[in-house]
């Protein structure tokens, strides 16, 4: 395990982090660090919290429509292949007639 500090909305975080997974926390705390400074310019009047909270509900919509969108992309690939292979079996038969 190694250990980081990374910064998000200006405060230190320490973290611990398998040597491979170093690079891409870095990543994702700069994601959820630019969001954030994107909401709290947005919402300046709000608490800290509330803009926290706000960003993680946009991460987790992102989150979510990209599950979904990668779901739907495995269905209708499956249902291509499976189009595909009817098609093939189809033919072989064909073949053997």
């Amino acid at each position: 395990m190694k250990s980081i500090k990374v910064n998000i909305l200006g405060k230190q975080y320490p973290l611990k982090v398998e040597d491979h997974e170093e690079e891409n926390m870095v990543r994702i705390c700069n994601f959820v660090d630019e969001r954030f400074q994107t909401y709290r310019n947005q919402l300046v009047q709000q608490p800290e919290s509330t803009v926290m909270v706000l960003a993680a509900l946009s991460i987790a919509e992102e989150l979510f429509e990209a599950r979904q969108h990668t779901s739907d992309a495995q269905k209708n690939e499956e249902l291509m292949m499976e189009r595909v292979n009817n098609s093939l079996q189809r033919l072989i038969e064909d073949i053997k007639s």
